[in-house]
């Protein structure tokens, strides 16, 4: 549950004054948008997720297949594209080259995350279910590179909430425990060597790094942690000794740091931000140096560590000006790269770049149905909470339309403990294109704040995390933005609780709500979550609440128990085979309403689990919502 010399730091606007410069729209240079047709926004691309083969002479690559997104082939010099999966339940989740002739792709069944991998060769032979086993989630350790026919992957076949590691050879299917769960393992690490030298366990609160010399030595406790700090192992250093990692140990914000595993004690500190945590660090693999840290502030920004990549970004940012630029995928000698462009209105567009001859070729955009100039801009704002906390976040007006009085859609996001960031967002740009403005807040809780904004959300679902969302209402009608006749709420997952909570809380301020795949009942919520997610449970009580020790709580944070407050319409998605968020947290709401004699019209999806992934469902869905949100916030009150 996401590139030119070190830039500035953009600031945002922090008056109110120039928020309201910044967002204003000027009709007559921008003339009102038509409507797009629904589809457009979420249709799957034609081609999508380019992966270079380790020797440069393939390229893979999702296209649709029986409206479903599977493999396909191409020779990098050009050539026919063949398909090499042929999957009609289920997109495909994710895909790699394992060499240069067999890829390895992930999927699940009906939405339940129980992943498995696949593998499928570029010679057109059969397609190998490599974990064929029931009710048993595959994630990948380390896919070895170096190896022809190796990988290590996680399962959780010998107990369902700790998985075990294991080599598996793609070729034969076989199996080899590589390394038993003594209980508590949620993460295993390799060397640069592929050898399983760390491995991060919890209690539920408590998290402890474990960590041996080499694959012969047992693992050994070497630093235990609050789950409130944060010491994430990113890689080890290239003599395979030292760790790098994300750490905020004796500081708010998290940074870039070198930790030693034997003394438990970090040794340099590579970078840290001021205004927020830092996270991001890449490096060659072929020339063993690092490259460059990045960060996010209300943008994705970089600083270069190697003058190489830094030069790299530089020639491309030349020949791609206005847009964002990521390097998705290279060669194993690093002499051809995928680009990957985007920008808040545009899925952007996929490029091959030949380093060597300084060549630059198109692949293909990834919504070229879609006019740019035709969306919406996505600006930054910030606004303060009723205690004081400087909220960010963002605003996306629709385009052609003086910002006065607009019917507005609140879309907290999911986690909750995630953040919203700048880029394309379906959602948002269709909402804007029908007239709404769109709100986004980073409410306190949203990661990459630092550990004191974060921490002043436990045990606030529903209390100074809803208050947050409030008070971003009543600023953009302090603002003269919003119609406070016509304020809708939108989300899932956390965000779909919080829209519940904001219709039963503040039940004045929201002319409707639409709830997809949200919690309902704290209670139950917590009954219900995958076996492995066991292991945080502990974790959870403390930052949401424990059923037996703050009962009180819950209950008054839970909407289920409070529908007698809801006035505005609701309307209601699901999925059937929801693992994280159990159905019964939707027919819980909906039942509860509907005794009080309330309609609530409700879309469930049998194939589905956490949220909707397959695109006749995604079309049925906003749909539906169009009309819902038409009907209640178009018309002025």
């Amino acid at each position: 549950m996401a590139n030119a010399p070190a830039q500035q730091r953009h600031k945002t606007t922090s008056t109110a004054l120039a928020q309201k410069k910044s967002t204003k729209a000027t009709p007559a240079r921008a003339p009102r948008s038509k409507k797009i047709p629904l589809k457009d926004f979420f249709r799957k691309p034609d081609r999508t997720a380019y992966q270079l083969s380790p020797d440069g002479k393939w390229i893979a690559f999702l296209k649709p297949y029986k409206r479903r997104m599977n493999v396909f082939v191409q020779p990098a010099r050009g050539g026919r594209a063949k398909q090499l999966t042929a999957e009609t339940e289920r997109d495909i989740a994710e895909f790699f080259w394992k060499g240069n002739d067999r890829v390895i792709y992930a999927k699940d069944f009906n939405g339940d995350e129980n992943f498995h991998f696949f593998a499928a060769q570029t010679d057109g032979e059969r397609v190998r279910d490599l974990t064929p086993f029931q009710n048993v989630r595959a994630m990948l350790i380390d896919d070895l590179e170096e190896s022809e026919t190796d990988m290590l992957i996680a399962l959780n076949k010998r107990n369902p909430e700790l998985f075990d590691a294991y080599r598996l050879n793609i070729v034969t299917g076989d199996l080899w425990l590589e390394a038993e769960n003594p209980g508590g393992v949620t993460e295993w690490m390799t060397d640069h060597n592929g050898v399983i030298r760390l491995a991060l366990a919890t209690d539920g609160v408590n998290t402890r790094l474990l960590y041996r010399d080499d694959k012969h030595s047992p693992f050994s406790p070497v630093l235990t942690t609050s789950f409130r700090e944060t010491l994430s192992p990113l890689f080890f250093t290239f003599d395979n000794k030292f760790l790098y990692a994300a750490s905020n140990l004796g500081r708010d914000k998290t940074a870039i740091v070198t930790f030693n595993p034997k003394t438990a004690r970090e040794e340099e500190v590579l970078f840290q931000h001021p205004d927020v945590d830092v996270y991001g660090l890449s490096y060659s693999k072929k020339r063993k140096v690092l490259t460059a840290i990045s960060f996010t502030t209300w943008k994705r920004e970089r600083i270069f560590l190697d003058e190489e990549t830094e030069e790299i970004f530089t020639r491309l940012q030349r020949r791609l000006p206005k847009v964002e630029i990521v390097l998705t995928s290279e060669t194993k000698n690093e002499e051809a790269f995928i680009v990957r462009t985007y920008s808040d209105r545009s899925l952007g567009a996929y490029y091959l770049y030949d380093k060597a001859r300084d060549r630059l070729s198109k692949l293909s955009d990834v919504s070229p149905w879609l006019n740019e100039s035709a969306l919406s801009e996505m600006k930054p704002i910030q606004y303060t909470s009723r205690d004081g906390l400087v909220i960010h976040g963002y605003l996306t007006l629709p385009k052609g339309v003086t910002p006065k009085k607009l019917p507005v859609v609140v879309n907290p996001h999911g986690g909750p403990w995630a953040r919203d960031s700048w880029g394309f967002n379906p959602e948002v740009q269709f909402l804007a294109n029908r007239g709404y403005a769109v709100l986004q807040p980073n409410y306190r809780g949203s990661t990459g704040y630092g550990r004191k904004f974060w921490e002043s959300s436990f045990k606030q679902w529903g209390k100074a995390m809803q208050d947050d969302l409030t008070d971003g209402v009543k600023w953009l009608i302090q603002e003269g933005i919003a119609d406070p006749t016509r304020v809708g709420i939108y989300g899932g997952s956390y965000g779909g609780y919080a829209t519940l909570a904001g219709l039963a809380f503040t039940p004045d301020l929201y002319a409707c709500g639409v709830d997809y795949v949200g919690v309902s009942n704290l209670f139950t919520f917590m009954k219900t979550i995958p076996p492995y997610w066991k292991p945080y449970l502990e974790m959870m009580y403390e930052m949401v609440g424990n059923p037996e020790t703050d009962n009180e709580l819950l209950q008054s944070a839970s909407p289920v128990f409070h529908v007698n407050k809801i006035t505005a319409p609701l309307f209601v998605a699901q999925g059937a085979k929801d693992p994280r968020v159990n159905i019964d947290e939707s027919n819980q709401i909906v039942q509860a309403l509907k005794s009080r004699g309330i309609e609530v019209p409700y879309l469930v999806k049998e194939n589905e689990g956490h949220g909707f992934h397959n695109e006749e469902n995604q079309f049925e869905f906003y749909r539906a919502m169009e009309k819902f949100l038409a009907k209640h916030l178009l018309k002025k009150k």
